[in-house]
């Protein structure tokens, strides 16, 4: 006989829809993103509406001990296993906090979808380390919001994806393909957080392609905050004060990542303070104004995309819809649009995706077809459901 939790999951999965809350921490740890989303169907079938959004912001004293953690070879195994229930612990109060403020009960939510925080991205082209496979790790334990909120939690999406011989990223081709694909269209979905990735969707749905291509804010907000004290550069102002210098932005393009096979994928692991400076130091320009290391990084994220771009898709391009934090950098986005002059530019809001709330609402889509879906096979992607369930007792 089933229990109680697993009797709920089966009359969840028998609904004619299911009211999903997605959870995403960026790498650039602004905020909480929470996308309250209901969910028809599965598959290629599935239907969504987005029915809440809010991003709560962090306290510059969480970011202060997450970045004891983030991105760094050796931490404090205390304070990483502190973290770990910590952040599950505030993910659930701030997912209160929003069902409060939107008049909604959590008896009346089905799922909640966490991503987790990202502390280190590790895949087998970068450690190098011989008999070790691809890593990655997400902190932020779902038994802890399931808990603190009664509502069943799926999480750690991303290690069934490495389990079954893919690098835990991006994930975002799933969501991509399923609620991003035109039959008429031919489509690339670029995604700016910390990190770049795109997902190319032709109309005919050959030859898709998914994956990181560099560095995305994370670069420049880490400049941002060293030089000019604030979080990021806000619509690209400083950018537009700086100039570009095409020595450095040619050093910082020479990494080997730039000419690696897809699918592949990256981080501040390796795009971090230390690569600038040594691109820096290659390219003599150590003293450079604030401004123009900026305008340079800046120019450094859009230049990867559009290599990336045209090397590797040589059909027509119909749209370039865009999402994430470098969307509304209208520096990178201007650099794009000269670049693709006769490719019609968006961001994804334009095709019924909230360009602030995607991958919230991918992570809500990953739990929706972890309930009801099947394994799909996308290309060269791992036909997998992914998500582990944490239940409130």
């Amino acid at each position: 006989m089933l229990n109680a939790n697993l009797k709920k999951l089966v009359s969840i999965a028998d609904k004619p829809n299911r009211l999903i809350i997605g959870l995403m921490s960026g790498t650039s740890l602004d905020g909480l993103d929470i996308a309250l989303c209901r969910f028809t169907g599965h598959g290629f079938n599935t239907r969504f509406e987005l029915l809440k959004f809010v991003t709560i912001p962090y306290t510059d004293a969480f970011k202060q001990d997450v970045r004891q953690v983030f991105a760094r070879q050796q931490v404090s195994l205390e304070k990483l296993c502190l973290l770990n229930a910590s952040i599950g612990t505030m993910h659930a109060e701030l997912i209160l906090q929003a069902l409060n403020d939107w008049d909604i009960k959590p008896v009346g939510v089905d799922l909640i979808a966490s991503h987790g925080q990202t502390i280190y991205h590790a895949p087998k082209r970068l450690h190098q380390q011989q008999g070790y496979p691809n890593a990655t790790l997400q902190i932020g334990d779902g038994d802890h919001i399931a808990v603190q909120t009664g509502i069943i939690t799926l999480s750690d999406f991303r290690q069934k994806h490495i389990a079954a011989g893919g690098e835990g990223a991006p994930l975002a081709l799933y969501g991509d393909v399923l609620l991003g694909s035109h039959p008429q269209e031919n489509r690339i979905l670029l995604n700016m957080g910390g990190i770049a990735n795109l997902t190319w969707l032709p109309a005919n749905q050959q030859n898709i392609i998914c994956t990181d291509v560099g560095p995305g804010n994370t670069l420049i907000d880490a400049a941002c905050q060293q030089y000019f004290n604030q979080p990021y550069d806000e619509g690209g102002r400083i950018a537009f004060n700086g100039h570009v210098h095409e020595s450095l932005l040619n050093q910082l393009l020479a990494h080997p990542f730039f000419s690696e096979a897809v699918p592949k994928t990256t981080g501040p692991e390796l795009f971090s303070q230390q690569y600038i400076h040594e691109a820096q130091h290659r390219a003599n320009l150590v003293n450079l104004p604030p401004q123009d290391l900026i305008a340079t990084l800046s120019a450094f994220t859009a230049e990867a995309i559009i290599r990336f771009i045209k090397a590797n898709i040589n059909d027509k391009i119909d749209k370039l819809l865009t999402s994430g934090g470098g969307a509304k950098n209208e520096f990178i986005i201007n650099y794009l649009s000269r670049a693709f002059a006769g490719v019609q530019m968006a961001d994804t809001s334009a095709i019924g995706i909230d360009a602030d709330a995607k991958e919230a609402i991918l992570f809500a889509l990953l739990a929706n077809e972890a309930v009801v879906g099947e394994p799909v096979g996308i290309g060269y992607a791992p036909a997998v459901l992914m998500g582990k369930f944490s239940f409130p007792g």
